[in-house]
């Protein structure tokens, strides 16, 4: 309640007061570790958009609410370097004034921002506030020690947080991060609304007048109601569309050696996606002793990091663990070699996913791992297939390698051009 009454305290500083009443509100967005995009089901999101979403679109019988303002705070949990968590902030506060945008009308000329970046203000509040901190009392002084630092530009101030974490073994830190971390992941959307008086309208007795017929209206005419009640249409819940990330790929790698594929991604929970790929063909020149035939495919999870990662999923660095299966027969100048029934292997993988369009990737990855089975050799004799030797594999090594062309699909799954248009 502190926090947010300096930051209307803040906002009345920066628009005075004008000649006709004007009416506050705040509500406050979460966001998870290290993520700007904004999720409506995470944490009390979509209760708090609701909110905003129901004020900017209402009318009221005898008045209405005009959007006159708007202020969009921005802030981060204090772990992390400086520059990511400032970056952290500004991307937070623009994903609210965009999101919003959709339900109703934020002026950029009546807006404006404000970025706090590591907010060690808000930390120190919530440790005031929270009795059951671990050495509460030496966690404020060091707070206040980090923060004086930063006012008078000392060099020291760099390593506060490294002094915050190793603080009585890390136990306060440990604690804050679970219990305190996450209010600070948050932005603050404050909108200051001037309350208009509506024109009245005329209505006959028990006559009903609906809202989206009469809005337009009553801006040109000034009617009398008589002995009437007037009933308002109800708004549309808001229901905002749910981002979700997803793509659909081939590997190149694969196209190229005529073996025939495709792929789904889909991106779940913070930073993770799972992905599915299948394989095949079914080539054969009897008369070139050429057979070939491949078939099968394999599942990744993926862990995604970075710069990239952390602006939007399914892009960035990556790292996985994947298991496969595939069968093969394939002759190629007068011996062949044929999987007996599958041939099984599991590793670990790399890969970086680079933006190349508005929605295509181009993704990279190389796996490592181990794969078992057996296959049996034959040679072709007199138009039969004559089995030579039955084998086992035991393999080590890379088992995986793709350039993959990937097609981005979702809600808001699109890549920004540089200077953040769309």
């Amino acid at each position: 309640m502190k926090k947010l009454f300096l930051l209307i305290l803040l906002a009345g500083f920066l628009y005075p007061a004008q000649a006709k009443p004007v009416i506050t509100d705040s509500v406050d967005i979460r966001f998870r570790v290290a993520k700007t995009n904004l999720d409506p089901d995470f944490a009390n999101n979509r209760r708090a958009l609701q909110r905003i979403a129901d004020s900017l679109q209402n009318g009221y019988s005898d008045s209405i609410y005009r959007l006159t303002r708007a202020m969009v705070v921005g802030g981060a949990s204090p772990e992390g370097s400086v520059a990511l968590n400032q970056k952290l902030s500004e991307k937070r506060a623009k994903s609210i004034f965009s999101y919003l945008q959709r339900y109703g009308k934020l002026p950029e000329n009546m807006t404006t921002f404000k970025f706090l970046g590591r907010d060690w203000t808000g930390l120190r509040e919530a440790v005031r506030n929270d009795p059951s901190v671990p050495y509460r009392d030496r966690v404020l002084d060091l707070l206040n020690d980090i923060i004086y630092e930063i006012e008078i530009d000392s060099p020291q101030a760099e390593t506060g947080f490294a002094r915050l974490k190793a603080l009585h073994g890390g136990v306060p830190y440990r604690y804050m991060y679970q219990h305190l971390f996450p209010e600070l992941r948050s932005s603050k959307l404050i909108v200051w609304y001037e309350r208009v008086p509506n024109p009245t309208v005329i209505v006959e007795k028990g006559k009903t007048i609906h809202h989206r017929d009469t809005i337009e209206k009553i801006v040109r005419d000034t009617i009398v109601v008589r002995d009437t009640v007037v009933v308002y249409d109800t708004i549309p819940r808001f229901c905002p569309k749910t981002p979700w990330y997803a793509a659909v790929k081939t590997n190149m790698l694969y196209d190229a050696l005529l073996v025939p594929n495709i792929g789904i991604e889909v991106a779940f929970a913070d930073q993770w996606s799972i992905a599915a790929n299948w394989m095949y063909s079914w080539w054969k020149c009897d008369h070139h002793q050429r057979y070939w035939r491949i078939y099968g495919g394999d599942i990744e999870g993926r862990w995604w990091f970075g710069p990239l990662a952390l602006e939007k999923p399914l892009q960035g660095h990556h790292i996985g663990a994947y298991a496969q299966l595939a069968t093969y027969d394939i002759e190629f100048g007068g011996r062949g070699w044929q999987g007996s029934k599958y041939n099984y292997a599991a590793g670990v993988s790399y890969g970086f996913s680079l933006p190349i369009a508005r929605h295509l990737n181009l993704d990279f990855n190389l796996g490592l791992g181990y794969m078992w089975g057996r296959y049996k050799t034959y040679k072709p004799m007199d138009g039969h297939y004559v089995w030579q030797s039955t084998k086992k594999r035991n393999y080590f090594g890379p088992t995986k390698a793709e350039i993959s062309l990937v097609w981005l699909i979702g809600t808001d799954n699109y890549n920004k051009k540089k200077g953040g248009s769309k």
